[in-house]
């Protein structure tokens, strides 16, 4: 027991870089993040609706099983402009914004924003 106690304080605490797909050296780093943050929020909608995968699948016109591959993150086959067209289905609008980097390499970032209805449910804990 005091031998993994003095191996646990020998641990170094890394701090990650906001992409856990670039901490782990994996190729297009920004790319697999951009298509997780976009499947997190149409995953977060299909629930907030509590639409059955059928359901789903008829609204974004997928099949079934990939709608189930979408909701267990398994992306290979989903691009971004296709998880863009989905969220479009669910009728959110979807901004490109470009703008420059005043140093360093750029990067692609997803930011959501709830409509008015999902700020008062969750302001009144509905």
């Amino acid at each position: 027991m005091a031998k993994q106690g003095r191996a646990r304080r020998n641990l170094r605490v890394i701090r990650g870089s906001g992409n856990v797909f670039r901490d782990l050296e994996l190729p297009d780093a920004e790319e697999l993040q951009t298509r997780v943050r976009l499947a997190v929020e149409i995953n977060r909608i299909l629930a907030e609706r509590g639409l059955s995968q059928t359901e789903a699948a008829r609204l974004l016109g997928l099949t079934q099983p990939k709608v189930s591959a979408l909701a267990n993150y398994r992306l290979r086959g989903f691009s971004a402009e296709r998880l863009l067209t989905a969220l479009t289905a669910l009728n959110r609008d979807v901004t490109i914004l470009i703008s420059a980097r005043r140093s360093g390499a750029g990067r692609i970032r997803v930011d959501t924003r709830p409509t008015a209805r999902e700020r008062s449910a969750r302001h009144t804990g509905t």
